[in-house]
C-alpha cells in the first residue's frame, strides 16, 4: 500500500554508494588486523548480493593495491539461482522492485527478476552495487556462482574445523575460500586467505536440517525470467 502512495520514500539498506563506503570500517579495521598479525593477504573473498558487505572488506584493501601497487586478487561469490555479476547485464536499472530508487548502472538481471525460494538469504537481489560492477567491468575483482548444495557442504566442514556455524550467506565466501586453498594445495603454493564470515546460522538450523535429510534442492538459474525482465529494462535515452 505505501508503494502507491506519491509520498513514500525508499531507504535502499546496500547497492547505493554512500552504504557501501560506510561498510567500509570492517575493512579499515581488517587493515589493522593484518598488521599487527604481520601478514597481508594475497587473495580475498566474500559473498555478495547487494555488494555492502563485500564491499565493507575488500574496498580499502584495493585502495591500497590501486595506490600502493599492492596485488591482490577478489573474488565475488554469488547464488547460482541469482548471478548479477556472472551472468547479468550492465545496464541502467532500479535498485528496488517498487521502482522507487534512482537509476543506477548495475550488473541487473532486471528488477522484476523474482529469485527462487533458496536457502542464500539477503543474497537473493536482482543487482549489484554500482561500484562493485564498475569494479567488476574493469577487472579488478572476480565473480564465482555456487549451488547452494555445495555451499551448505562448506559450511559444514567450516563448523567442523572452526566451531562456528556460518549463515548460508556466509556459506559461499567459505566455499570460495575453500576452493581457493584447494587450488594453492593443488599448486604448492603458500597464499594468505581473508574473507569475512559475514554472519552465523544460529537461526538457521531448519536449513541445516534440510541439507543433511537431503531435502535441498539444487538452485537453477531462470534463464527464461531473467530474459523476461530484463525486457522492462528502463530505456535510456
Amino acid at each position: 500500500m505505501a508503494a502507491q502512495k506519491d509520498t513514500t520514500k525508499y531507504s535502499l539498506g546496500s547497492v547505493l554508494n554512500h552504504v557501501l563506503m560506510h561498510q567500509t570500517v570492517v575493512g579499515n579495521e581488517a587493515i589493522m588486523q593484518m598488521e599487527i598479525a604481520g601478514d597481508y593477504p594475497d587473495i580475498m573473498i566474500g559473498c555478495t548480493g547487494g555488494g555492502s558487505n563485500f564491499s565493507g572488506l575488500v574496498f580499502p584493501f584495493l585502495g591500497k593495491k590501486f595506490r600502493d601497487k599492492k596485488d591482490i586478487k577478489v573474488i565475488a561469490c554469488e547464488p547460482k539461482s541469482c548471478p548479477s555479476l556472472t551472468k547479468g547485464k550492465y545496464a541502467y536499472d532500479f535498485g528496488d522492485t517498487g521502482n522507487l530508487t534512482p537509476l543506477v548502472k548495475m550488473h541487473t538481471l532486471g528488477s522484476s527478476f523474482i529469485p527462487p525460494a533458496t536457502h542464500s538469504g539477503g543474497l537473493r537481489y536482482h543487482g549489484m552495487a554500482p561500484m562493485v560492477s564498475h569494479l567488476k567491468e574493469i577487472g579488478a575483482i572476480e565473480a564465482k556462482a555456487f549451488g547452494q548444495k555445495e555451499c551448505f557442504e562448506a559450511g559444514v566442514k567450516f563448523a567442523n574445523v572452526e566451531g562456528i556455524v556460518p549463515a548460508p550467506e556466509a556459506t559461499h565466501a567459505v566455499k570460495g575460500v575453500i576452493d581457493a586453498a584447494l587450488e594453492c594445495k593443488k599448486n604448492g603454493k603458500s597464499k594468505t586467505i581473508l574473507f569475512n564470515l559475514c554472519g552465523h546460522g544460529h537461526f538457521d538450523m531448519q536449513a541445516y536440517g534440510d541439507y543433511f535429510d537431503n531435502k535441498l534442492e539444487e538452485d537453477a538459474y531462470n534463464e527464461a525470467e531473467v530474459n523476461k525482465a530484463l525486457q522492462s529494462l528502463p530505456k535510456i535515452a
